[in-house]
This record gives structure tokens, sequence and C-alpha cells, in this order.
């Protein structure tokens, strides 16, 4: 492509495409080519201009230039997500440029009777708003513009009138502008990253592929504690699922044979097979856009607090106003208060606040499902973690498979990875992946597998029952038997690492030896969280007390415990609301989703069980426990925004009913700042509240 350099400064530069004319679509391509430029570090191309202005590393500077004479919209290999919020920007730009041009031409080219009519005109849809909301019996921002405007054109002062109308239209235009903004930016960062799926092929057998190679009509297996990932039709198979995030249904829904089943919803207990009926892609981001908008009902208290003070403070406007022309009778310094109102800063600046720290929350891999997430990881003063994949890596390894009565060891990797690899956790994985390494491939010789949530799974291999999992699960609930001449090599297993059982016909043959790293950071991050306000932080897990004790003193935990089931995790919880404590639960397994439930704010981490990540309120990347921080951090200065919006917006529109009633501003002015600041504070709250050296 033939472009030329117009402005070149240290690291930045402007280049100019040789085009005439720019599509968005063309746009969108450019910039996600040169944004995954070795060396790119920011890019943003204007469609009206044609230009890009790009930051990159100087010593890239002549990759960069070579990769964009290269490029080509028809050949060029780019990946371009579904909505890049460039149509949206565009979209607001033409509604803004209209309404100022329509604005002008009238002034301008249209006589004065003819800009009267107009005017009456335009005020009638005002008119009738105010006069539905009076008809409801409320006192509403619809019954202050139309009461103002209504006023206005009694008096006969049409410019006022005109300029309070067109005001009023570009308030409603930025106010829809940034409201729809902030939700396409979060809808955008919390797209649905590509997984994995069992897909039946047409042998028979089950084979793991990318959801985006799953086309319609092609079947899928979906078993306990997984995502469906694609809508279908059960084919095959019975199960519980929960589709709260689809229908807002607080109970799972049965499904078998002939039944619907949703993209995002999950299966709590069961297993169906499902004839895929909308491939990936279809409709996705609607969906998210969709729960985002459902998430702004669950607003935090200071939201609420705000939007009631709003339909609150409307009586009072009418009140002073009506009281500045009883002792005034002055109808213009009246009518300059009608202007004012607390409502449109007070209800969009405060959830515009909201989506924009949700927005900014993504950019660090949070996902959060509401402000009263936010709120509660603000004000909580217990932190528990669970053990495995939260406060240890999520990719435990395994160590060594100790056999009795002379198994074979391969063949005990080769069984519990053929049980495992079917149920998601990060100890079914290590066995999964130290089965790959060995490659120890195998064909699936078990019957149905049944997984037993925070226990193990149970089959059946040619007429004797087979069993993987904790200790509780094979001896105690199973009743399986160690043989009597090797008691001592089972007493002897090593302590210091995690124990995976496999009983085969009620005996033990393995035990398989799984070191559970525990994570670089976790001890700095706890001590930091410490600081951060919480007096408690706690790690519940079903380990022994052994491992658990081990984990708990070089984490700095203030409390542990070990050896717990589900109900235990949310038991705990519960008392601890009881003593009127918030408290924040962090979980990543099918055991985990009772305690995220309790807890006032539930998080996953990403690379859990997707019942785990559908249940919680927040989801969080498993790379660094240091996202806590950062979450927490977002939090503080959310309130602490919300805060001061909610100061800044009373403190502003009273000074403008004060200037109102003294007569200092016109009804215009007073529109035109009321409108003004709503914009600017918006806009504000819009903006990143960690600076760079909070990062």
């Amino acid at each position: 492509m033939k472009c030329k350099i117009e402005h070149e400064s240290n690291g930045r530069m402007r280049i100019h495409m040789h085009q005439c004319h720019m599509t968005p679509d063309e746009a969108d391509k450019l910039e996600y080519y040169i944004k995954d430029l070795p060396g790119v570090k920011k890019v943003a191309v204007n469609e009206r201009t044609a230009n890009a202005i790009i930051f990159f590393d100087c010593d890239k500077r002549g990759d960069v230039l070579k990769a964009l004479s290269e490029f080509d919209y028809e050949t060029s290999l780019v990946t371009v997500p579904e909505h890049t919020g460039r149509e949206l920007r565009i979209l607001y730009e033409d509604k803004m440029c209209f309404h100022v041009l329509e604005r002008v031409i009238k002034r301008v080219f249209f006589p004065a009777p003819i800009r009267e009519v107009l005017t009456i005109f335009r005020a009638i849809p005002f008119i009738i708003e105010g006069i539905k909301s009076l008809l409801k019996g409320k006192l509403e921002v619809s019954v202050l513009d139309a009461a103002s405007i209504l006023v206005s054109l009694i008096r006969r002062d049409f410019d006022t009138a005109g300029s309070v109308m067109f005001l009023l239209g570009v308030g409603e235009i930025m106010e829809d502008w940034t409201h729809k903004k902030s939700v396409d930016d979060l809808a955008r960062a919390m797209a649905l990253n590509v997984d994995k799926v069992w897909m039946r092929g047409t042998d028979g057998t089950e084979v793991l592929v990318s959801v985006s190679e799953v086309k319609e009509k092609d079947e899928i297996i979906i078993r306990t504690g997984s995502m469906i990932p694609l809508d279908g039709v059960v084919t095959e198979g019975e199960a519980s699922v929960n589709q709260a995030s689809m229908t807002g249904e607080s109970e799972p829904v049965h499904k078998d044979n002939g039944a619907l089943v949703y993209a995002g919803t999950v299966v709590e207990e069961g297993e169906l097979t499902i004839s895929v009926t909308k491939s990936q892609g279809s409709g996705r981001y609607d969906r998210i856009v969709a729960m985002i908008e459902e998430s702004e009902k669950l607003k935090s208290e200071s939201e609420d607090k705000a939007s009631h003070l709003a339909d609150k403070l409307v009586p009072y406007t009418f009140g002073a106003t009506l009281l500045t022309y009883l002792f005034t009778r002055n109808a213009t310094k009246a009518t300059s208060i009608l202007n004012v109102d607390f409502c449109c800063a007070l209800k969009l600046a405060m959830p515009i606040s909201v989506l924009s720290a949700m927005r900014e929350a993504g950019d660090y891999s949070i996902s959060v499902k509401g402000g009263k997430f936010m709120e509660a990881v603000a004000e909580a003063e217990t932190i528990v973690f669970d053990k495995t994949g939260t406060l240890t890596y999520a990719s435990p390894r395994v160590t060594d498979v100790v056999t009795f009565e002379g198994y074979d060891k391969d063949e005990a990797l080769r069984l519990a990875a053929c049980l495992e690899e079917h149920y998601p956790h990060s100890m079914a994985n290590a066995v999964v992946k130290a089965a790959e390494e060995k490659k120890l491939l195998h064909e699936e010789k078990h019957t149905k597998a049944t997984y037993i949530v925070a226990h193990g799974i149970a089959s059946t291999i040619d007429g004797q029952k087979v069993c993987i999992g904790s200790h509780h699960f094979i001896f105690e609930d199973e009743q399986c038997v160690i043989p009597d001449e090797e008691k001592e090599k089972f007493d002897n297993l090593p302590s210091q690492y995690s124990h995976l059982y496999l009983a085969i016909g009620g005996k033990l043959v393995a035990v398989i030896l799984i070191e559970d790293p525990l994570r670089a950071e976790a001890p700095e991050v706890i001590e930091k969280l410490k600081k951060a306000g919480f007096g408690k932080v706690v790690m519940m897990t079903g380990d022994s007390d052994r491992t658990a004790k081990a984990v708990a003193e070089k984490t700095g935990v203030t409390e542990y415990f070990s050896e717990v089931l589900p109900e235990d995790k949310a038991s705990f919880i519960r008392k601890e609301h009881e003593a009127g404590r918030k408290v924040i639960m962090i979980g990543d397994g099918i055991n985990d989703s009772p305690a995220l439930s309790e807890a006032d704010a539930g998080i996953a981490v990403s690379t859990g069980a997707s019942i785990a990540r559908e249940i919680a309120d927040i989801t969080i990347a498993s790379e660094d426990l240091g996202a806590l921080l950062t979450l927490r951090n977002i939090s503080n200065k959310l309130q602490d925004r919300i805060n001061f919006n909610y100061r800044t917006i009373i403190i502003f529109n009273s000074f403008l009913i004060i200037m109102g009633m003294m007569g200092v501003f016109t009804p215009t002015m007073t529109a035109f700042m009321h409108n003004a600041s709503t914009i600017a504070l918006s806009m504000k709250s819009m903006t990143n509240l960690l600076e760079e050296k909070d990062k």
C-alpha cells in the first residue's frame, strides 16, 4: 500500500494512506494489522482522514514501514473482532453533526416566523412526555423539561425554548453515546475465549477439539461442571443445567432428549450429547451485551442511593422555581431553575463510573458481573482461599506412581488419565498431561464415568468397579482395602506430595503422587492483602492437615482449615456474615461452587471449572494472584469516584439554582451549564481509575 509520513517524532509517526475513501471495515483491518506488528505499542486509524497514528519502538521503525508497504486489504491476513466500536462512534458523530447542522441552518436561513412555528412543533414531544409522567403520578425530569419549554413558549421567548431543546438534544446524544460506549467497551473486553470441547467423531469416538472447529449438526459431549459452549438440541443423556446467565432462573433446569440448550449455560450434574444448531460467534456479542445490561441492575448501595436521591430532588426543584416566582415575580429567574435537575447527572455518571471500572478491570483480565460486587470487594474484611489451583499453581505435576500387587505403573497412569480427562480440575489435568508426556495413548475401555463432587470418579471396566479420588472417597465411601502385605509400603508414601488413589474391584492398585507447587507470588500477595485491610485471610482445603499446614506456613494466612467439604466452606462464610463481616471467596473447582455463591463476592480463577466461573461474581486470570490487589485497588477508587461525583453534582447544580434565583444566569445559560457539566462528569467517569504508578 502506498502511504506518506506526514509527521514523525521520537517513537511516533502520523501516516496518510493514498486512497480516496476509507471504509470503517478497511480502517479496522488496517488498525489491527498495524497493532499486531512487532514493536508497535499503540495505533489509531481515522477512517475520515485516512490517517494512522502509530506509537512504536524506535529500533523497529524500518520493520513497521516495510510491513505497511506490503499491506493489502484483500490479501493481508488480519483477525478483526466482530465488534470494534468504530461503527458506534461514527453513528454518534454523525448524529451530533446533523443535530448541530440542523440548528445552524434554521438560525441562518429560516425567517423568524417559520422558526417560531418549528419550535412549537418540536416542543410537542417534550410536553407530551411531561404530561405522561404526571398522569403516572410521577414528578420526573421530563416534567421539568416540559415545564421549562412551555413557560418559554407562553412568554413568547422562542429563542430560549429552541436553545433549551437544542441543548437537551445534545445532552441526550452524548449521554446515550457515553452509556453505549461503556457497554460496548466492556462487552469487547469480556468476549469469550476460544475453549475446547469433546466432539463425537463419525466412528463414535470422542475427540477433543477447539470450539471454533465445531460446525452446525456436529455432536458435542458436555459433562458435569462444564459450560455448554454452543446452542443446540439434546440428542442423548440427561442433566441439570444452570441457565441463570440466559434466563435468570435460580434453580437448575432438567434437560433430556429433544430439549434446547444455550451457549454460556453450565451442566451442574449429569451428561449431555448435543447436536449443535449455532456455530461459535452467532449472537455471542449480543448475549454479552444483554448480560451487561442485566448486570447494571446489580447496583451498589452507592449507586442506588444516588438514583433514589435524584428522583426525590425533582419536587424540590419545582418548589424552588415556584418560590422564586412568588418572591420575584420574574419568570426568567424561575425558568432558569427549571433547566437544572440533579437526575440526569446522578443517574448517568454513577452507572458509567461502574461500567468504566468493570471495563478497566477487564483490561487486567478481571471480569466483574455488577457494581455491587466491586463494592463488596472494597468493603470486605475476610478473604477465603481454596488451596489447589488458587494458592498453588493450576497445573500440578505428577512426580511418581506407586503401585501395589505388581500392577504396572504405565497401565495405572493410562487408566487414571482415561477417567480423569473428562472432568475439569487441576489434579485431573496433571494426570492427563503426565500420560501425554509418556505417550500413553488409550481407548475408552470403561463404561459411563460418574463424578462425585469433591470426592472422585467411579466407573466400570470389564465388570469390575474402578474408582479414583481422595482418601475419604476410596477408603471410607467406597470401602476399598489396601493389600495386607503392602501396608508398610502404603504407610511410607512421601508426605510432601498430594495423593490420588486408584482402586479396582475394591482393592488399591496405585497411588499417584502429585506435586502441587505454591504460587511464587502467594506469600507476598497475602501480606499485601493484610495491609490492604483484610483482617482475616483464610485457606480452606480438602487436603490432609499435613499438606494444609505446610502451605499455610509458607503463605502466611491467618487461619487454615483442612479436610473440608464444599458445605463446610459455605458454612464458614455464613458464620462470618453472622459476625457482621463481608466475605470474598476465591476458588477454581466444582467443590467451591457453594462457597462462591454464599460469599458477598465469589471470585473464580479462569482456568477452573466452568460451573465455578458461571456461579462466581468475578473471574480473574490465574497467572498471578496480584490481580486480587488490582481488583481491590480499582474497587476502592471506584467508591471514591462515586462519592466525588455525588458531591460534585449536588454542589454544582445547587450553585446553578442559586445563580438562576439571583438572575445571574439566564435559562439558556443554566441549561447549557447543566448539560455541559453532566457530559463532562460522565466523560471523566469513563477514564481509568488506576494511574501508571498503581499498575
